[in-house]
């Protein structure tokens, strides 16, 4: 099957007073139509900015990214408008990203306006179909962001998200600023929409119980680069990177008697700014050689499980 979207050697830089920040440093993807690829890793390691870039919300510094076959690294105006309506994202706080201005009927309905397809009935029943779609009572239709709870304005944010029936969704951390019985009906939403509307989701989280319930394929980011990528299930039984076990470790588990060997990493870590060449976990992973500061690359270490380590078949 053809991938939705493949980014190759795609590459973020920001501009900063002490140098070049390499927020995303090369990563190549392949994302299959109807699938969920999970991108964890924690805070700063360039998760959210791959999904923006990706969808052009913020333009790449380097690499390429092809949507349904076609190029879309550099587009213009016109065609970058036509993109957004199969490309589109839910963001991680639903309050900041609502207008506080506008009532929950008018979200939904702004992308329906703006786009000048629709009649103002047909623009009318469709609000109300993405309203009862994403579970909101039609009595909060007139109700502000700030009249709402968390859980409502996500579901806000979802319904004007997929309003124009997008192809590809970016759900950048979608679920972390909700309370945890909230983000279990939010999951199961976003699955059920999957399934209904034929999406393909990219999920954006720093939590891997949730990642493991939703992705069929995962990828590990750490400062900029993916180090390893795995169908999910092999991910958690076999995981490869140093780093991806440290993440997977720090995982709770329910039953005290259980027990739970936790690995405890030690170190700075490595700043993005200019980053010297060779593995950048190299400061904090246990494991460390002097072949660990040449040039990194992900290979196949396994079958469809590709890691960046060069030390693999050392560390067993």
């Amino acid at each position: 099957m053809e991938p939705i979207i493949q980014v190759e050697d795609l590459k973020k830089y920001f501009k900063t007073p002490s140098g070049m920040c390499h927020a995303v440093d090369g990563v190549s993807l392949s994302i299959e139509r109807g699938k969920t690829v999970g991108i964890v890793g924690e805070s700063g390691c360039g998760k959210s900015t791959l999904g923006r870039t990706m969808i052009h919300l913020t333009e790449s510094t380097e690499g390429k990214i092809v949507f349904n076959g076609e190029d879309i690294t550099r587009v213009g105006k016109h065609k970058l408008r036509q993109l957004r309506e199969k490309m589109q994202i839910i963001f991680q706080d639903p309050f900041s990203s609502l207008n506080p201005r506008m009532t929950a009927y008018e979200t939904i309905q702004e992308p329906l306006r703006i786009s000048g397809k629709f009649t103002k009935k047909e623009m009318e029943e469709k609000t109300v179909s993405l309203m009862r779609m994403v579970g909101i009572n039609k009595r909060i239709e007139n109700s502000y962001p700030h009249e709402l709870d968390g859980g409502r304005r996500q579901r806000i944010v979802i319904a004007r998200a997929l309003a124009l029936n997008p192809e590809l969704v970016i759900c950048d951390e979608p679920v972390s600023a909700l309370d945890v019985s909230i983000q279990a009906q939010i999951l199961n939403l976003l699955q059920d929409l999957q399934e209904t509307m034929k999406l393909t989701y990219v999920f954006i989280t720093h939590d891997m119980s949730v990642v493991r319930y939703l992705s069929q394929y995962i990828c590990v980011m750490y400062l900029g680069q993916v180090v390893e990528c795995c169908p999910t299930e092999q991910l958690f039984e076999r995981p490869l990177h140093p780093y991806t076990r440290a993440l997977l470790s720090a995982i709770p588990v329910p039953d005290i008697h259980v027990p739970k060997k936790r690995v405890i990493l030690k170190g700075e870590v490595t700043s993005p700014i200019d980053p010297k060449p060779g593995c950048r976990f190299f400061a904090r992973c246990p494991y460390a050689g002097e072949d660990c500061k040449k040039e990194q690359v992900l290979t196949e270490a396994e079958k469809d499980h590709f890691v960046m380590c060069s030390r693999i078949r050392e560390i067993g």
